[in-house]
């Protein structure tokens, strides 16, 4: 039962050693990759919480949005969904939809209110899309990054072999073993971050869709409210 917590820490502190043994420029390459994932991993668990709450948030705005039986009653509670990015879309189209119902009692142009709902949507897919940058940049530096510490470590190796004037498997292993050490942690900070940002960019993909059937279910509230309208007044 104890033998995987032993094992840990032995692995561990042969890991702390061979850092400890490692020469500067390889220890100024582990902190750089040590920042790199730390803020990594900062915004794929922001990210992940965002989207969590987005995804919950939305199916209870279009599940409101469909049992209300006018845009004004929607617009009210609209508020209380705000994570969801479709509550942009839906202010973007049910702004213009009002200037256009106070200016002439009437829609007049479905086009424009399609417009700002397409303004909406970019503007909320552009906010989940934020820093998103960072993971693809920690995806396709680090791993060079870890590649050069380790080219470095392994000619320190070698230079320190040429002045001992030891050529022997046993007095360079040590130092190529601790070189290799940035090539690990480059590759420890970029697969998370490959695996994140693809993720992240399919969910991110997902709710742009999202935003366009939602889009074309908004129109046609509107031109549905539009119809109920006149049926009213001869009432």
């Amino acid at each position: 039962m104890h033998v995987f917590p032993l094992l840990v820490a032995f692995v561990g502190g042969e890991i702390v050693d061979m850092i400890s043994n490692t020469g500067a420029v390889a220890k100024l390459v582990l902190l750089g990759l040590l920042a790199f994932s730390l803020i990594s991993w900062a915004i794929i668990l922001t990210k992940w919480s965002l989207l969590r709450r987005a995804r919950a948030q939305s199916g209870r705005f279009v599940r409101a949005f469909r049992k209300a039986q006018r845009l004004q009653d929607i617009a009210a509670v609209a508020e209380q969904f705000k994570p969801s990015p479709l509550v942009g879309v839906f202010e973007g189209g049910y702004e213009e939809y009002k200037r256009q119902a106070q200016t002439s009692g009437t829609v007049r142009n479905l086009l424009s209110i399609q417009r700002g709902m397409q303004i909406g949507a970019s503007e909320e897919i552009t906010r989940l899309e934020r820093n998103m940058p960072w993971l693809a940049i920690t995806a396709a530096v680090t791993p060079f990054v870890g590649l050069f510490g380790t080219v470095w470590g392994i000619i320190d190796a070698f230079h320190g072999l040429g002045t001992a004037g030891a050529a022997t498997l046993r007095a360079v292993a040590p130092g190529i073993s601790e070189a290799l050490i940035t090539t690990a942690a480059g590759l420890a900070a970029a697969i998370p971050a490959v695996i994140a940002y693809n993720l992240i960019g399919a969910s991110i993909r997902e709710f742009a869709a999202r935003s366009d059937d939602f889009a074309l279910e908004m129109l046609n509230a509107v031109e549905h409210s539009q119809a109920q309208a006149p049926a009213e007044m001869r009432r």
